[in-house]
């Protein structure tokens, strides 16, 4: 097979995706993962409905196939000890060969992928022969659309798409994994139409990043729209990239300069040009709930039903109540800014709920020690960052100027107004930071965190 022999050059992780019925063809290959369509990479042919409108092509199918071979990928193989950087030869069968195998599309795909994760991604693409059965009707919203966001059940995707889609303006794509009544409508783009299936041995998988833009690129070419918006706030688009943690690959999963990566990727392999907009970067996560409270009609209690935790569901079950861990660094900043703009959450919704306690001991219920012990290294982490990302408000500029510099030109921006954002969130996030903790009480376990640094 002289197009798998690229794969040999150099060792690394070497994955075959194949067509159903076709694994016996590559199980030979020393030492390669074979992953099947249609067992370890399933398409829902009900969701998949949803996408298939007038525009859809076969190049959007094979773009989720791609994406479902990353996800594996990078869920597959855990990183080392001693070292970020992974190498992965994969091999994907697509319909629209003589797209995939131009130069500039393998290209910005590795390119944007190894941007994103720290990895080195390489791929080989066969032609594919599975029988895509169209269902493809017109897509009729009854309104103009003006741009397409990914809808989650989280704080800033229900805030901004409250803030921003004003007379039905939105194409909502929904990136959540639940699979609730929605589907049953076929409204357009209700869920992710493909699952990938393993046991995950990497934590991390930043190549979320990659299928969420991905997926809203999709649904904004088959829609006719070209502006996609990003509803990440300012801390959490920026942190992870401000203030990395120690020996780890930055998080740049909503950092403007992977935006402009993939807008390349989009351009030359859909030959669409589309823009991923962040209109709330330079605004934290509080300020951002506070706006969207004040739209017509809308009510604290909107956003109550949202979840920001990053601990798996089965461990964050009380008496059959499943709970947000309280704990985490996106808890910490779901609460602080929840109390930023001044709303007050039920009792229940969190594990350990109250911070005002001395010990963090007296403040979970009935729980295993040993995963008591493994969410509070998860806080003290999260208390660190936050509180590091505040101090940052007083460095001098000579500190944030590699940040500046590089944000600026991917945003199209000048160094002085990307300068005077950037001091202005940070200010903003040092202000609300303080008033969360002083709110806790200075006896406080958390307050304790912060004037120690670690647990």
């Amino acid at each position: 097979m002289k197009s798998h022999q690229i794969n040999r050059i150099r060792p690394g992780h070497l994955l075959y995706v194949v067509e159903q019925g076709r694994r016996s063809e590559y199980e030979r290959q020393d030492g390669a993962t074979i992953v099947e369509i249609g067992k370890e990479i399933v398409f829902d042919p009900s969701i998949l409905d949803t996408y298939r409108y007038d525009g859809w092509q076969s190049v959007h199918h094979d773009l989720l196939v791609v994406c479902a071979a990353i996800e594996f990928a990078d869920r597959r193989y855990a990183r080392s000890n001693i070292q970020w950087s992974r190498r992965f030869l994969i091999t994907v069968p697509v319909l629209e060969l003589d797209v995939w195998q131009q130069p500039k599309v393998h290209a910005y795909l590795g390119e944007t992928l190894r941007h994103l994760t720290g990895d080195d991604w390489h791929f080989s693409f066969v032609k594919g022969s599975a029988v895509i059965n169209h269902r493809q009707r017109s897509l009729d919203f009854g309104d103009k659309k003006e741009f397409t966001i990914a809808y989650s059940d989280g704080l800033d995707s229900r805030s901004v798409s409250g803030i921003y889609d004003k007379n039905n303006i939105a194409v909502r794509v929904r990136i959540s994994k639940s699979k609730d009544k929605v589907k049953l409508r076929e409204r357009p783009f209700d869920l992710i139409p493909f699952e990938v299936k393993l046991k995950s041995l990497e934590s991390g998988v930043r190549s979320r990043g990659f299928k969420f833009a991905a997926i809203t690129a999709i649904a904004g070419h088959i829609s006719g729209v070209s502006k996609i918006i990003v509803p990440e706030s300012g801390q959490g688009a920026l942190g992870p990239v401000l203030l990395p943690l120690h020996n780890v690959y930055a998080d740049y999963r909503n950092y403007p300069t992977f935006f402009r990566k993939m807008e390349l990727f989009i351009k030359v392999l859909l030959e669409y040009e589309v823009a991923y907009e962040q209109p709330r970067l330079w605004y934290t996560k509080g300020q951002t709930i506070s706006y969207f409270l004040t739209q017509p009609g809308v009510r604290p209690e909107d956003i109550l039903n949202t979840r920001s935790c990053w601990q798996q569901r089965w461990n964050v079950r009380i008496d059959g109540k499943l709970r947000q861990c309280g704990l985490c660094a996106a808890c910490l900043l779901r609460r602080m800014s929840m109390h930023a703009a001044h709303i007050c959450e039920p009792d229940d919704t969190y594990m350990f709920a109250d911070l005002t306690a001395t010990k963090y001991e007296d403040c979970i219920p009935r729980i295993n020690l040993v995963r008591s012990r493994e969410m509070v290294e998860y806080g003290s982490a999260g208390v660190r960052h936050l509180q590091q990302l505040a101090d940052l408000s007083g460095q001098p500029e000579a500190a944030l100027r590699p940040h500046i510099f590089e944000i600026a030109r991917a945003s199209n921006a000048s160094e002085q107004d990307t300068r005077d954002n950037l001091r202005k969130l940070l200010m903003q996030h040092e202000e609300e930071w303080r008033d969360f903790i002083s709110a806790q009480g200075k006896h406080s376990f958390i307050s304790n965190w912060t004037e120690r640094g670690a647990l």
